[in-house]
């Protein structure tokens, strides 16, 4: 089963389509699609080494073009059809922890859901309930991914067929450190400003 659909993904990562398929599944990744896009983007980067950055481009774009959406969605939609959309989550009380930390923490909580291998969608919604100035959502949001997308880029270049496990192995404490980085400027921001 394995070795068909490897097959299929190599044959796919040569074909003309393929950046478009990117940009197309990481915009699916971003607003329904509950499976990590990384789980497509680290072996197509591993097969085309040669578009990598391209694929990393491409993959940020089509995020970006899906957090449009789900902005949208909970700036207009969401009061009319709150039931519904929440019951596409496991947990439909976390929107209201998420809205309350949407609120307080506002560009910092984007970037850190952003970053973080949790699904963004609950954040993008808040964000657009809330009517977040939709140049900083934009803004997180391209910050976020562009982290995530080009550090697996940089990874497949710098360890090649070795980074899906490095990527399984290191990811929390990558993002626990981002983290703390990003908490740390925004303590700094909050004190000096």
């Amino acid at each position: 089963m394995f070795a068909n659909l490897y097959k299929r993904l190599l044959r796919w990562a040569h074909s003309k389509h393929f950046l478009s398929g990117i940009t197309l599944a990481s915009f699916l990744e971003s607003i329904i699609v509950p499976i990590p896009i990384e789980t497509l983007l680290i072996p197509v980067s591993q097969i085309r080494r040669d578009k990598v950055w391209w694929i990393a481009t491409m993959a940020t774009l089509g995020c970006i073009v899906g957090a449009l959406i789900a902005y949208v969605v909970g700036m207009w939609f969401f009061e009319s059809y709150s039931s519904q959309i929440l019951s596409w989550f496991n947990d439909p009380n976390m929107f209201v922890k998420i809205q309350t930390r949407m609120h307080e923490e506002g560009f910092w909580f984007i970037v850190l859901a952003g970053i973080a291998p949790i699904p963004l969608q609950l954040a993008m919604l808040a964000a657009g309930v809330s009517h977040y100035p939709i140049g900083l959502y934009i803004l997180a949001i391209a910050i976020s991914r562009i982290i995530r997308y080009f550090g697996i880029a940089w990874l497949v270049l710098r360890y090649g067929d070795q980074t899906e496990a490095l990527f399984q192995q290191y990811q929390w404490k990558a993002v626990t450190v981002l983290s703390g980085i990003i908490i740390v400027l925004w303590i700094a921001k909050s004190t000096l400003f």
